[in-house]
């Protein structure tokens, strides 16, 4: 495992926007002992060898609670594929991935998803001349080619934003601004005194407001305890908002400082002195740029006043908060490619399209 784990490092050093994930955190998050997901799924790990030498790696999994596609194939993935150039890498890997699949009578695969489609997914086709933001995938431009050329098809593209904090909001979405919050609706920043509480409410409203989406999984919670505790530390008052409609929580949105941005240099590790250089950037020195990983409003508002005015609120909450904390760079990611109100949304509040990210799938035989 801990050879599955730096081998990106071995393949992708060179690249000067790949980022060294940290050890520590990858340790953590393939282990069944500390990640709660293996509580509902499983999956197996492979590494390609060649003249005595680590030159790929990937991963196949089974969730149970991932829905199955619309003519009933039960899916499983793959993820976490790192590979040199090579056509035969690619093969030898996707077979192991695709063998383990069939085996438990899965139908059809897809991904990449490291490990699930809550965590990293897709696999990046277009935007290689930027560094990923934290918890987006960042891949060589050969990956995708090598995987169409052993019969893999799009399956989605995930679409990644950026905009510029130093932007207002465009005239129209300022303008909803500017007329105030409807009646009985009030915004409030996250409460770190009552944190599992506060990230319980957000993923509730999460998994109502994203519930039948292509491969939407929700979160459990196991998994929502655990989260909180893991984004503890990149969690700022200002840049977590709510939204209550007659005090109760309707829709959120989370905004992350950047953690790619001040690990680039850290080469994976922690030790001896990460951690100190690690805190300093987050807490003292700031990072330039964040990303919105998350963003929800529950569906029953969805046709209503307040679907159509509660996200500019919440954006224009981030972006000032953001703006006044030093960040300069926000990506809102992702966003699929056929979700034309999330699009429409974040194209409003002068967001671009600068990344995308796919999908691929294959049917197996028998």
């Amino acid at each position: 495992m801990e050879r599955f784990i730096r081998l990106p490092h071995a393949l992708f050093r060179d690249d000067p926007n790949w980022v060294p994930p940290l050890w520590a955190e990858r340790r953590a998050a393939l282990s069944p002992r500390k990640n709660p997901w293996f509580r509902h799924a499983e999956a197996a790990f492979w590494i390609a060898r060649r003249g005595g030498r680590d030159v790929g790696r990937v991963s196949a999994q089974d969730d149970r609670l991932a829905p199955a596609d619309p003519d009933g194939a039960r899916i499983g993935h793959f993820g976490l594929l790192a590979a040199e150039d090579d056509g035969a890498v690619f093969a030898a890997l996707l077979s192991a991935a695709e063998g383990w699949v069939a085996a438990r009578g899965l139908r059809r695969v897809r991904g990449p998803f490291s490990l699930s489609i809550n965590e990293q997914a897709g696999l990046l086709v277009s935007g290689f001349d930027t560094p990923p933001m934290l918890l987006m995938p960042h891949d060589p431009p050969h990956a995708g080619p090598r995987l169409e050329a052993l019969g893999y098809r799009k399956a989605r593209d995930l679409l990644a934003y950026i905009s510029d904090t130093d932007t207002p909001l465009p005239r129209s979405a300022a303008a909803v601004v500017r007329r105030g919050l409807p009646a009985g609706v009030t915004l409030r920043p996250l409460r770190r005194k009552s944190l599992r509480e506060e990230v319980s409410a957000l993923i509730d409203i999460f998994n109502d407001a994203w519930a039948g989406n292509w491969g939407f999984v929700p979160f459990t919670p196991e998994e929502v305890a655990h989260l909180a505790d893991e984004l503890r530390p990149l969690l700022h008052e200002k840049l977590v908002w709510f939204a209550e409609f007659r005090g109760e929580p309707v829709a959120f949105a989370v905004c992350l400082p950047n953690l790619n941005e001040a690990i680039r240099d850290l080469s994976g590790r922690l030790l001896p002195f990460g951690w100190a250089r690690l805190l300093w950037r987050l807490k003292i020195a700031g990072v330039e740029s964040a990303r919105v990983p998350l963003m929800g409003m529950r569906r029953s508002l969805n046709d209503g006043l307040l679907g159509r005015v509660l996200p500019f609120f919440l954006v224009e909450a981030l972006r000032r908060e953001a703006h006044a904390l030093g960040i300069r760079r926000v990506e809102m990611s992702w966003v699929l490619e056929d979700n034309a109100p999330m699009r429409h949304l974040v194209e409003a509040a002068a967001a671009r399209a600068y990344k995308t990210y796919r999908v691929y799938e294959r049917d197996l035989a028998g």
